[in-house]
């Protein structure tokens, strides 16, 4: 008797100690709870396109935060379910939850910590998780602290925003983004379930990850919950049976817009450095979504078919595969965790290969046979002849592509380069815009940064300068070989010809354009003189010491972004007005408050005027021409009146592109190497840049009317052309009159246009 009453002595004296070291020791050095109390989440910066779709996120955290009045109540329900039952109901610590634990751990039951969720909200702000017993205490005394300051609601707020749940995602709301790439109230009950299970342990129960571990976790919390009759018997059969669809790719977007997310980026963080990461800003930019996503299927298109007229190039790699099944698993997990995906082109490895069917393997484990048209690409490398290196083989690394109606076929990701811009005609503002094939592959903006020939697509800028040196569109040009001296070039002799070897002898300039005439642009310049077309360029935003002093330029031998292109065929779609293209329209803070805008552009003034409306007019009718009857004359598959561009095509096929514009819109489209080689003999700008343009403007214009434009003063049509009034004196009018007989051009010449 007398040893157990010392016993009880001795644990309240304990009992009292403890107290009194909770009180004098540990209370007073607890840190200040301004952090939760003024709790303010790294939220990190967020991109989206003019319609509110989010396109870019960077930060070091995924958060959304959500209030707990917004919270789903099932979701709460899920969380509470498994981390913390009697939450409304204990002080911050649960110390009858804590022994039903130990009991139900000890009988096997169901095995819950002893952490409440408000220990785990001091854990995550103030402390580490070493399991220390200073550590411990800490915890316990926070809890009763934060207790104290916060009501249940905030403290359940805190825990579901705050805590770390995998893939960099941190709450629930994030969280839901990035496994499911959903919003959390369009969550089902299987889902939510999957996500409360995380916050033991994110890692072992991560379902992009370890999806089996992570369906049991799962399993776990719906039996929990439908223990405490959160759900009924029918919704937890459903739960248990749902098949869920987990993002196992990490965070992904709705719409392709990389390489716009990182140019918003770059003048976010010029203004804001590092605060532009975790501060909740918002960037709302001038790109159309359907418009962004038009132009990013088309390129991707239109390169794969680029890449798939030019013959397959084999397999990207070989590995060797292990005879058992789990390592031969492993070795094709880790060779193809090195491969980036590109998309829709996923990396497999060919487990078997014969002439009728190839058997591959793709990251997921899955086993795919590919027959029929799926190997019409990859044929050659099933010959038998074929090299070792090229041949497809047991252990060769390759792309697949997923078609419709479930059928496979083996591609590989392109090596040309590809870019896609488009902007509104009277304003500037960017509609869409595609740096490149992939933007995983190659940071590269080809769009900003590429400087690349621009051929026969700066042409009508130079027919532009003729027409204020008194040429019209019915000026005869002699289109037959010409050489040039080298005391006319200032260096060697040159001998300009027709890309296709044809000359027509007199033509008119309309023609001479819409036919793309090399050996006519350059009689042209020659007649303005080199010095006036090269100055004139400027007009037109093109940096002059990036274009040649010689009668190259009227080529396109000089240097451009398509940015700058299609900022320079703006002005022939607007009436002669230069714009400036922009991309963000409004930045907002955390809060919702604007801290930067660009308010729409006025209406086109006189002060932003470079051409003469008259110039732009003219010009206009010849560029329609391009694509009624020349080089562009594909385009009049769109159906439309208004529709107006340009070829370009540079030496030896290094480029190709196509400008033009239609309804107010003005798109550029190119193609070419990074490291400059030859697209090939039967490729020009029609063949490979005009189809993107073609396909971009078939959705862009849907809902845009054709635009009909006036007749600016000072111009009269004679004989179906116009001229400038000042050039109608009776010496032109004579010269309309001198029939085909035309010389070669040392002055204009002018006659009615003969198509």
């Amino acid at each position: 008797m007398r040893g157990l009453i010392a016993i009880f002595l001795a644990g309240l004296i304990a009992a009292g100690l403890l107290v009194a070291y909770l009180l004098l020791s540990i209370a007073p050095n607890l840190p200040s709870l301004d952090v939760i109390t003024d709790y303010r989440p790294k939220i990190p910066l967020r991109i989206y396109t003019a319609d509110k779709v989010l396109i870019g996120e960077f930060g070091e955290e995924h958060r959304n935060f959500i209030p707990i009045k917004d919270m789903p109540e099932m979701m709460k329900k899920s969380i509470l379910a498994i981390e913390d039952t009697r939450f409304y109901e204990h002080s911050g610590i649960d110390w009858v939850g804590a022994l039903r634990a130990v009991k139900s751990n000890l009988t096997g039951g169901f095995h819950q910590g002893g952490s409440t969720i408000t220990m785990q909200v001091a854990r995550n702000f103030f402390l580490t998780r070493d399991k220390v017993i200073g550590r411990k205490l800490n915890e316990v005394m926070l809890a009763y602290k934060i207790e104290a300051a916060l009501s249940k609601d905030q403290i359940l707020e805190l825990y579901m925003n705050q805590i770390y749940l995998g893939q960099r995602s941190y709450g629930f709301g994030s969280a839901a983004q990035v496994y499911y790439g959903k919003q959390l109230k369009d969550l089902s009950i299987a889902e939510m379930a999957m996500l409360a299970g995380l916050p033991k342990n994110p890692a072992h129960h991560n379902p992009a990850v370890n999806p089996k571990r992570a369906k049991e976790r799962q399993h776990v919390v719906l039996k929990r919950m439908r223990e405490l009759d959160y759900i009924t018997e029918a919704q937890y059969q459903k739960a248990l049976h749902e098949p869920l669809r987990v993002n196992n790719r990490g965070q992904e977007f709705e719409t392709h817009a990389e390489y716009v997310a990182e140019l918003a980026r770059q003048v976010v963080y010029a203004k804001f450095k590092d605060d532009s990461y975790n501060k909740g800003i918002s960037v709302y930019t001038t790109i159309l979504k359907a418009d962004q996503d038009a132009a990013y299927e088309s390129v991707r298109r239109n390169v794969l078919a680029y890449d798939q007229r030019h013959g397959y190039r084999g397999p990207e790699a070989f590995i060797e595969l292990p005879a058992g099944d789990e390592e031969r698993d492993e070795a094709i997990e880790e060779a193809l965790q090195k491969r980036p995906g590109s998309d829709r082109l996923i990396p497999a490895v060919v487990l078997d290969a014969g002439a009728k069917s190839v058997k591959v393997q793709d990251p997921f484990g899955q086993e795919i046979t590919i027959s029929g048209d799926g190997l019409r690409l990859a044929a050659p490398a099933l010959a038998a002849g074929a090299k070792d290196g090229f041949k497809l083989r047991p252990g060769a690394i390759v792309r697949i592509l997923r078609g419709e109606k479930n059928t496979w076929s083996i591609t590989q990701v392109p090596q040309v380069a590809a870019a896609f811009v488009s902007i509104d005609a009277a304003t500037g503002a960017y509609h869409a815009l595609v740096g490149g094939f992939d933007y995983n592959l190659q940071k590269f903006n080809h769009v900003t940064q590429a400087w690349r020939q621009p051929g026969s697509s700066i042409k009508p800028f130079i027919y532009s300068a003729a027409l204020e040196k008194g040429f019209s569109p019915a000026t005869i040009i002699n289109d037959v070989p010409l050489e040039l001296t080298g005391a006319e070039t200032g260096n060697e002799s040159w001998r300009p010809g027709n890309d296709d070897g044809v000359y027509d002898g007199p033509i008119t300039m309309r023609t001479a354009l819409a036919k793309s005439k090399n050996v006519a642009s350059v009689r042209i310049l020659r007649n303005i003189t080199v010095g006036y077309g090269h100055g004139y360029l400027g007009k037109f935003g093109f940096e002059l010491g990036r274009q040649p002093k010689n009668l190259t330029l009227a080529l396109g031998t000089g240097a451009v972004t398509p940015l700058q292109l299609a900022g320079a065929y703006a002005i022939f779609a607007n009436g002669g007005y230069q714009i400036e293209p922009y991309l963000i329209s409004r930045i907002v803070d955390g809060n919702g408050a604007v801290i930067s805008e660009t308010p729409p552009p006025p209406a086109l003034q006189e002060s932003a005027r470079v051409i003469d409306a008259r110039n732009a007019f003219v010009t206009d009718t010849m560029l329609r021409e391009v694509t009624r009857s020349g080089t562009g004359a594909a385009a009049a598959k769109l159906g439309r009146p208004d529709i107006a561009g340009k070829t370009g095509t540079t030496s030896d096929a290094m480029d190709g592109w196509f400008s033009g514009y239609g309804g107010g819109i003005v798109a550029v489209s190119w193609m070419g190497f990074d490291d400059p080689k030859s697209l090939g003999g039967r490729e020009f700008g029609a063949t490979v840049a005009m189809p993107i343009w073609m396909d971009y403007m078939r959705v862009a214009l849907q809902k845009r009317p054709p635009l009909e434009r006036a007749v600016p003063a000072g111009l009269t049509q004679l004989n179906g052309e116009w001229l400038y009034d000042e050039f109608m004196g009776d010496a032109a009018v004579h010269s309309l009159d001198m029939g085909d007989a035309a010389p070669e051009l040392d002055a204009p010449a002018e006659k009615p246009a003969t198509n």
